[in-house]
């Protein structure tokens, strides 16, 4: 019997990939990761301090499997909560769900697997992995469009994705409920959390004041001619394609198109300047092979949510350079853009530099 370590959230998610997989005939061990006391100590109830950890033992009691609970506070804060605080000081927007998952749910949890003697671990991302004839392992999108995460798994390679079981990518989220109160599990109708889990109350700036108040000091708002037309409150707190809440008066509707780290500055122009054609990405990943040898016509996704766009990758050195088909608007640096063709994942990078 092949034995799955379960990433076990203590959401219905989670708990229905152990219910699944437990059915399938594996030997399950489910496992409930603390992240960051942060979020828990800053808690407005009882109930959010102590839900997850209690709801994934509660599901794992249920379904008669042994569960553990593993402290990675010291690898998230070094790779996660650090790099959330860099970027937002160099003004750029962070995507800590797409670093979570390299280094730690698929880094750390997957070397505790090998401790555990687990030939795999598990998640419920809506996300599949399939394998060609020829060996090769494959990353595809969700069955539910709605609720398809590939695009935050990139960085998966062939070594990792042959040891990852993604039960829940051929259902829909309806479906996963549905399921969930077939088995009785006491979480069938918890709410999905759409926070950072790290963050007390979802309130990035107030964490950011906190933890890196260099990075929210005032400064100026300015044109593209570097007129001044108003002041900000920190560049961390606004956004590539932001409109509302700049606090200037202009004869015509403003957007933060760019963030000036150096200056402190944020820059705003036309609707126009919101768009580009081309972008430069850093440390680009890939699910198939090493790297990209030759250009590529893809479909890119520039962050998540977004529909994809047509798309030519052409390999830089250690960038690659994102050439669309038609401007997009507001590509945003430190988010990622995920290369696909068709359902399959190829890989992604991050958003280094964007050209008009």
């Amino acid at each position: 019997m092949k034995r799955v370590l379960v990433a076990m959230s203590g959401g219905v998610d989670s708990s229905m990939v152990a219910a699944l997989l437990l059915e399938q005939g594996y030997d399950v061990v489910g496992v409930t990761m603390r992240l960051s006391e942060e979020s828990r100590e800053n808690a407005s109830d009882e109930k959010a301090a102590t839900s997850s950890v209690d709801d994934a033992r509660r599901v794992a009691d249920m379904l008669g499997i042994v569960h553990y609970v593993v402290d990675f506070t010291a690898p998230f804060e070094r790779t996660v909560i650090d790099y959330f605080l860099d970027e937002y000081q160099r003004g750029r927007t962070p995507n800590p769900c797409v670093v979570c998952n390299h280094y730690i749910k698929f880094g750390e949890l997957l070397r505790k697997g090998e401790e555990l003697n687990a030939q795999y671990i598990a998640t419920g991302h809506y996300a599949c992995v399939d394998r060609r004839a020829d060996g090769i392992y494959r990353l595809r999108k969700g069955r539910d469009a709605a609720k398809d995460q590939s695009y935050v798994l990139y960085h998966l390679n062939q070594e990792t994705l042959a040891h990852i079981l993604l039960p829940l990518g051929r259902f829909s989220k309806d479906e996963t409920r549905s399921m969930a109160e077939e088995y009785h599990l006491p979480v069938a109708h918890k709410a999905e959390s759409q926070e950072i889990c790290f963050v007390p109350h979802d309130d990035y700036k107030a964490y950011l004041r906190k933890r890196r108040p260099a990075s929210v000091q005032r400064g100026e708002i300015v044109d593209q001619a570097g007129n001044v037309l108003g002041m900000h409150e920190g560049i961390s707190f606004y956004t590539i394609g932001q409109r509302k809440g700049l606090g200037i008066a202009a004869p015509e509707p403003l957007y933060v198109i760019a963030l000036d780290s150096a200056e402190n500055r944020v820059i705003v122009g036309s609707s126009e300047a919101v768009y580009a054609q081309e972008l430069i990405a850093s440390d680009p990943r890939w699910t198939m092979w090493e790297e990209l040898r030759e250009e590529r016509t893809v479909q890119a996704k520039i962050r998540y949510g977004k529909r994809e766009a047509a798309a030519t990758v052409v390999p830089e050195g250690v960038y690659v350079r994102v050439r669309f088909a038609e401007p997009q608007r507001a590509v945003t640096p430190g988010q990622s853009v995920v290369f696909y063709e068709n359902d399959i994942l190829l890989g992604g990078g991050i958003i280094d530099r964007v050209i008009a």
